[in-house]
């Protein structure tokens, strides 16, 4: 059903917002084109928590607490350490263009996806892979022919991962095995005319889908059924379950295409967020 809730603002102002994730209390995000990392408290105050040169995109956090961050335009996956960003990765040789969203399990593995092809140059649309990145730096593929792989979640119990396939206009579902290999790909929700980007997991086992192409958030069951359509100003790029109970969506607008000078003058990117009835639950 198509729902029109009272939305809070959280922040506007900003370039293109990516990778939300809710961690030790605060909202963490990306924002593309200042190349920050950012971080947003329960006063609403937002701070620039590192700058990732290559262009940040997905976040991740290891076991012990430390940060992981794609850095998408030179392909690598970096970590914070005390001392500074440090490569954990580098992904060119397994991935043909940009990296994205990704998402990083309980061991401290990532999982990364990647364009495929260039995007902002309007190339053919090619297929790519899914790329896997251990706490050691070790790197491969553990699933190709994706269309443009970007938001992720793990279930609960780390058995099953599903991936936003954006050019695929599917949710694509897969078993993890105890070494992080990937097996048992099936569509785990067809989405018509949705485009899904960004996702986030709830305690029900549905998740949110947002489609920049629809300017909505939408909440799906697996097999394809939508309960709630959130329709928005602008472009849905992703969303995050997070607050003290974890029923707080907290959903990213902005708008999709144009060059980086054009989305740093314009600044139209903002996060709202909105209470829903059940919690969020699993990865990221």
């Amino acid at each position: 059903m198509s729902t029109t809730p009272a939305m809070t603002l959280i922040a506007d102002g900003l370039a293109f917002a990516e990778a939300p994730r809710w961690h030790d209390g605060k909202l963490w995000f990306s924002d593309f084109y200042t190349h920050q990392v950012m971080r947003i408290g329960a006063d609403g105050t937002a701070e620039a928590m590192l700058e990732v040169p290559g262009q940040p995109s997905g976040l991740g956090w290891l076991p012990d607490g430390r940060l992981l961050v794609v850095s998408m335009i030179d392909r690598r996956l970096l970590r914070q350490d005390p001392g500074g960003l440090v490569t954990v990765a580098n992904l060119a040789a397994l991935a043909p263009f940009h990296c994205n969203d990704m998402v990083v399990d309980s061991q401290g593995r990532a999982y990364i996806g990647n364009f495929g092809f260039d995007l902002a140059g309007k190339a053919a649309v090619r297929s790519t892979g899914l790329i896997l990145v251990t706490p050691d730096g070790q790197a491969r593929v553990v699933a190709d022919e994706l269309l443009f792989p970007n938001g992720f979640i793990i279930t609960p119990d780390g058995a099953t991962l599903v991936v936003a396939e954006t050019f695929g206009k599917r949710l694509t579902g897969f078993d993890i095995a105890a070494d992080g290999s990937l097996s048992r790909r099936r569509v785990w929700a067809a989405l018509g005319g949705a485009s899904p980007d960004g996702i986030c997991l709830d305690a029900a086992g549905a998740i949110w889908v947002a489609s920049p192409t629809t300017r909505e958030f939408l909440r799906v069951l697996e097999g394809g059924t939508i309960t709630d359509r959130v329709p928005v100003d602008g472009q849905a790029i992703a969303c995050a379950l997070g607050g003290i109970d974890r029923r707080t969506l907290y959903m990213i607008i902005g708008h999709v295409g144009g060059s980086a000078q054009q989305a740093l003058e314009k600044r139209s990117g903002r996060i709202e967020a909105m209470q829903v009835a059940v919690a969020g639950a699993g990865l990221p």
